[in-house]
């Protein structure tokens, strides 16, 4: 079986941590997603997901992230029943997010607002311009190491060996 939910989106409201009897964090909060598609003449439309988060994920959530943020959850749905205070019988679908991320916008804490960048001085791109890029994780050493004579030709005229 397969169980997996990957969503980015905003959040819609700032998330508040709780802590449950036993002492384990906890959060839940709501992501604004836009739809893919636009119908002409219409705005953009967007659907709303609840997502729980636990432990040093829901710590995470509640110390990096506030409304408007632009969140990414990877996770499992589930469903839970629950009764309402006047006896109701309700279903709950929500996100258990078993991963949660930056999406390359972070939150500048002196202005209150979001950007697209980091506290990185721009480097010069392919193209004279100026941007601000993360550095290029290191190429392991069977790569940066390697010659053209460790691979084998295969010929061209042959089937494939698989």
């Amino acid at each position: 079986m397969i169980n997996r939910v990957i969503l980015m989106g905003r959040l819609v409201a700032d998330p508040e941590l709780k802590t449950t009897n036993t002492g384990i964090s906890v959060t839940s909060f709501r992501i604004a997603v836009d739809r893919s598609y636009v119908k002409a003449g219409a705005e953009r439309q967007a659907d709303f997901f609840d997502v729980v988060a636990w432990r040093s994920s829901a710590e995470f959530v509640c110390r990096n992230f506030s409304k408007g943020s632009l969140i990414a959850v990877d996770g499992q749905l589930q469903s839970r029943q629950y009764q309402t205070k006047d006896g109701q019988n309700r279903t709950a679908i929500e996100v258990v997010a078993d991963n949660v991320s930056f999406t390359g916008e972070r939150r500048d804490p002196s202005a209150g607002t979001y950007g697209g960048g980091y506290s990185q001085a721009p480097r010069a791109n392919a193209y004279g311009g100026s941007q601000v890029m993360p550095e290029a994780p290191a190429q392991p050493a069977a790569y940066s190491a390697g010659a053209p004579d460790d691979f084998q030709v295969m010929p061209l005229d042959d089937d494939l060996p698989f």
